[in-house]
């Protein structure tokens, strides 16, 4: 076999221009599709990622029917039994119980419908980084008896740090839930719906108010591996009780994974145009290094060599030059979206408020994720099979003697 690839590399480099055109055409067709791919994914994770790290998490744990009814009726109660069954997995990095409902925050004349969130103020912060958007005033702690209010809704209350508001709403069982609680902070979201609602206390408090004793409506989970996440569900589900479920963060944003699912769907056409271009560019190269080599292959015949030993050679060749092509694309792309991946690009104006209005920071990311990688070579490794086609059935049919009398050598 070493022989074989020593004389298919020679012969590549008989003819050196021709070569390097092919070679270069299989490197910009990887490097445009790395960029073009590193970014769709770059993007999609980050979608992702923004929309199970700001609210939802990767798996949520609540009873069958609160997302849909998001009503106390479906609560559940939070037993350290409970707690240690979901926290005694090694791919679960938050665990991070919650009370939602909505009510009415009223100050002064002024009144809205907000949703109230009962937290852990230290298991809320290390998944959604809520302290950090705190813009004035004290985070909350275990013991804090004042509430977080969104910088908006603040607004359209005229409220401030260390006024009062009144939160009514309906509590557990129909129990009519009121109380006047006082701002302690305020908190700043980048995206304008949910910087105008959202009012956070802590779990003991909610529970209070709602009356909900030591119940609550859900559990978000933040895992390590999202590559891991339905066989971290199933394992879960095999834990606890059957009233209750683990929805994936799939099934609670179905307009994300249809986004997506369209988005790389028409990003695929796009690479199979890039591709089969750059193909028959390859193939022209082929072809040409095929007919000019008539009167060499009909020589090895005449001498002995065998045909299939040819076809060895000549696809041997068709694989290096889409090999070298695609190592140079991958050696000289990656430190590009190596950079991107950790200084991702800004936008700004418009385009930045339509970030904003899907619930995402405006910025470009980039993914480096070796999945990508791995696919452009297996694709640029199919593309030199295909294109050795040609050579192969050339030989088949070529004859010594027409060959060494340059007449075409066909028979």
């Amino acid at each position: 076999m070493k022989y074989y690839i020593s004389f298919a590399w020679r012969n590549i480099w008989r003819n050196k221009k021709r070569s390097i055109l092919a070679t270069s055409s299989i490197f910009f067709a990887v490097f445009l599709a790395l960029i073009m791919r590193s970014l769709q994914f770059g993007q999609y994770d980050y979608m992702v990622n923004s929309t199970v790290s700001m609210y939802t998490g990767y798996l949520q744990l609540q009873t069958k029917g609160f997302w849909d009814n998001h009503s106390f009726d479906e609560s559940f109660e939070l037993t350290d039994t409970l707690y240690r069954k979901i926290k005694n997995n090694a791919g679960i990095t938050t665990i991070n119980p919650r009370i939602e409902t909505a009510a009415l925050i009223s100050h002064a004349t002024e009144t809205r419908i907000s949703p109230v969130i009962g937290i852990d103020p230290y298991s809320e912060d290390k998944m959604t980084g809520l302290k950090k958007r705190l813009s004035k005033g004290n985070y909350l702690t275990e013991e804090s008896k004042g509430i977080l209010i969104a910088e908006g809704l603040a607004d359209r209350l005229n409220v401030d740090v260390g006024d009062s508001i009144v939160i009514f709403g309906q509590g557990y069982q129909g129990v009519i839930a009121a109380q006047v609680f006082q701002i302690e902070g305020i908190i700043k979201y980048p995206i304008p719906k949910m910087n105008n609602a959202f009012v956070y206390m802590t779990i003991k408090n909610a529970q209070e108010l709602f009356n909900l004793s030591n119940r609550i409506t859900s559990i978000p989970i933040m895992i390590n591996n999202p590559s891991k996440l339905y066989e971290l569900r199933n394992e879960l589900s095999s834990k606890i009780d059957t009233n209750l479920v683990i929805m994936t963060w799939e099934e609670m944003s179905p307009e994300i994974v249809q986004a997506i699912a369209v988005d790389n769907a028409s990003g695929f056409i796009m690479l199979l145009i890039l591709y089969i271009v750059i193909g028959f560019g390859v193939f022209g190269t082929i072809v040409m290094m095929t007919l000019e080599r008539t009167r060499e292959f009909g020589l090895l015949i005449a001498f002995g060599m065998e045909r299939d030993k040819i076809y060895l050679v000549t696809t041997i060749e068709s694989i290096m030059i889409s090999f070298f092509g695609a190592l140079l694309g991958l050696i000289i792309t990656f430190p590009i979206l190596l950079y991107f991946y950790y200084h991702p690009i800004p936008v700004k104006g418009e385009l930045a408020d339509i970030y904003l209005s899907y619930g995402m920071e405006p910025i470009i990311p980039f993914s480096i994720d070796p999945s990508i990688f791995i696919s452009q070579m297996l694709i640029v490794f199919i593309i030199g099979l295909l294109t050795s086609i040609y050579p192969i059935s050339f030989i088949r049919k070529i004859k010594p003697v027409s060959a060494l009398q340059g007449r075409g050598g066909m028979k």
